[in-house]
């Protein structure tokens, strides 16, 4: 499971608990919801540590993946044949490693 979808069921998880624990108070449920969206937002910063960080870690690498085909784009519409050759040969070798093996 990718850690961004882990990380936002993680987020849902703890405003739900936080909002059914709230509810025998006699409070408006809108009250109750804010309350438990600020209590689940701290909860979530101490108790889902793990999963943020793995989820910043996976964007990272997406946001470096792209600047890098951006920057290749840029490269051959330039009109610099061998830096566009050379992201075409990074993006050959990324494709690679994600297509599925045909021997199998």
């Amino acid at each position: 499971m990718s850690p961004a979808i882990k990380y936002t069921f993680g987020r849902i998880g703890l405003f739900v608990i936080v909002f059914v624990a709230l509810s025998p108070t006699p409070l408006n449920i809108l009250v109750k919801a804010m309350v438990a969206f600020v209590a689940s937002a701290g909860l979530s910063f101490l108790l889902l540590r793990k999963w943020r960080d793995e989820m910043a870690e996976q964007l990272g690498t997406i946001s470096a993946k792209r600047t890098a085909e951006k920057d290749r784009l840029r490269s051959a519409l330039a009109g610099d044949e061998d830096a566009a050759a050379a992201g075409d040969r990074v993006v050959a070798a990324d494709s690679a490693e994600k297509a599925p093996d045909a021997r199998s």
